[in-house]
């Protein structure tokens, strides 16, 4: 949660939009034993209310992205692992056959966003400040003014961090984690909560490997071990190698979407 990584009181900006973000400043008290305990007690509280906060906001989210049939994706990693690129490809790949829409989550700048629209698909940033990972209300405020369409896929790129954004849900139909074979085949070990929260894991920049000492094996047995239901794709954004089954994937779960929509529909 937030007290693990450090996460700081500051300013979020929704593309121009400045609203206080300072849920995430925790005191403490280092004086008597009892004191502290008071406070780490005070600490547990804050972090459960803003969960069920969040909650509240995401289950909000969560019906509108129903309602209008909107597959969201909840894209997260470290910084590095290729995230952008990759989402840019699929953007590429996927323009003309489906409405599209990005929400972008970085601390500072629109360097993101601005890749992304130069895909000619519409982004909306919202830049955290200290803070290290979207919430559920900050996506409310972004997609007002994204809007996207019926039937969109909405790809919500969080801010690289594999500790907070585990804990927070957006409303989004899946979490997806990105693991690159530079950072480690022991990540799903070192940050699980993660692992375990996300639907699929895409191992990127496949096309590294015979360059890199990464026991491929051993990772996804460490994501199994971690998450036993964790589907996983293999693939390389920058050579296109292994997209063709990311990009099955997702329309797939569009028209898992699409069938549960009309179901409900005609369930009345």
């Amino acid at each position: 949660m937030c007290t693990t990584c450090g996460c700081g009181e500051g300013e979020t900006v929704i593309e121009g939009h400045t609203h206080e973000h300072g849920h995430h400043h925790h005191g403490h008290n280092h004086g008597h034993h009892h004191e502290h305990n008071e406070e780490s007690g005070r600490i547990v509280q804050l972090e459960q209310d803003i969960l069920a906060k969040n909650d509240a906001y995401a289950a909000t989210n969560r019906r509108h992205f129903s309602d209008q049939g909107i597959l969201t994706l909840n894209l997260v990693s470290s910084p590095g692992s290729g995230k952008t690129t990759l989402l840019t490809k699929t953007l590429d790949a996927l323009q003309g056959e489906y409405p599209l829409g990005v929400i972008e989550g970085d601390q500072q700048t629109n360097h993101d966003a601005e890749r992304i629209r130069a895909t000619g698909v519409n982004a909306v940033q919202i830049n955290t400040g200290k803070g290290c990972h979207l919430d559920a209300h900050m996506v409310g405020h972004a997609m007002q003014t994204l809007a996207p369409e019926a039937g969109a896929m909405l790809f919500i790129e969080n801010v690289g961090n594999l500790v907070c954004p585990a804990a927070f849900d957006l409303g989004e139909a899946h979490k997806v984690v990105i693991l690159s074979v530079t950072e480690g085949e022991d990540k799903p070990l070192k940050y699980p909560d993660m692992f375990h929260a996300a639907d699929l894991m895409i191992l990127n920049k496949v096309d590294l490997l015979p360059y890199l000492e990464f026991d491929v094996d051993r990772c996804l047995a460490y994501a199994r071990r971690v998450n036993p239901n964790i589907q996983i794709l293999q693939l390389s954004a920058t050579s296109g190698a292994g997209m063709d089954g990311w990009l099955a994937w997702l329309k797939q779960e569009h028209q898992q979407l699409a069938g549960d929509a009309i179901e409900m529909v005609a369930q009345g």
